[in-house]
């Protein structure tokens, strides 16, 4: 289940449903409108099945915040680049199954990919 943040603009939205990709949003389909970053989003993760979490939050790109049960993605883009850099991330060959993403927390930019996953020390890069 891909969930976005709140401040994930109706543009982005409308771009990623016209690439056919599917997900709930918060303060729209899940949760509330308003709800504090880390303290009331990731008690909702843990509750959720399988969730990738899209936000522009950098404060979401924190090895404190790696759960086996979840991926965080952090996007490190412009606000117009969001739903481009959503749809390359789950098309990435490292990222493209809900399996594949679990227990990662991600930084997605331009030239590439940066991420740490739950059990390994290093933070590791690819490239798109």
């Amino acid at each position: 289940m891909n969930i976005l943040d709140e401040d994930i603009s109706v543009l982005e939205r409308d771009r990623l449903r016209a690439r056919k990709i599917h997900f709930r949003q918060i303060g729209f389909e899940i949760g509330r409108f308003g709800m504090k970053d880390r303290d009331d989003i990731i008690p909702l993760l843990h509750t959720l099945r399988r969730p990738t979490f899209f936000t522009r939050d950098h404060g979401f790109y924190h090895p404190s915040l790696l759960h086996a049960a979840y991926c965080l993605v952090y996007l490190d883009v412009a606000f117009d680049e969001t739903a481009e850099f959503i749809h390359r991330f789950l098309r990435h060959p490292a990222f493209r199954t809900q399996a594949q993403r679990m227990g990662k927390v991600v930084r997605a930019h331009h030239n590439g990919v940066s991420y740490r996953q739950v059990h390994e020390k290093k933070a590791q890069a690819l490239r798109w």
